[in-house]
């Protein structure tokens, strides 16, 4: 059985975790760490402490009115994760991650364009 790293929980949040395949479980946002236990596998967990945590970046859609899914960025990778209400979640970790580390990731539009202009650019 797996020990949390929390001591006090904040929010417990039914999330889909995306390393790898889709998994279904619960993410727990806590004053130690930000973490995700997966519901049919007990050995299927993953624990960020809030030190290793470098930004949040998150899917903004329609201005703001829809977050599809967001990432947790640390120096080993990138997690990604959706949970229930992103919103409510990431008002939840924004207590634990300083606000400037909180970042919208790029729109599709943007990906492209950077890309062209990479292919034109003069060496």
């Amino acid at each position: 059985m797996v020990q949390s790293l929390n001591k006090k929980v904040d929010l417990t949040i039914n999330a889909t975790s995306y390393l790898g395949m889709a998994n279904y479980g619960k993410v727990l946002v806590g004053d130690e760490a930000f973490e995700y236990y997966n519901d049919k596998n007990v050995n299927d967990y993953i624990q960020i402490p809030w030190s290793e945590v470098t930004e949040i970046m998150a899917s903004v859609m329609f201005k703001g009115k829809w977050i599809p899914r967001f990432a947790v960025v640390t120096n080993n990778g990138n997690f990604i994760f959706s949970t229930r209400d992103n919103k409510k979640t990431l008002r939840a970790v924004r207590n634990y991650v300083d606000p400037n580390n909180m970042v919208r990731s790029l729109s599709f539009f943007q990906v492209i364009s950077r890309g062209l202009k990479s292919l034109f650019k003069r060496k």
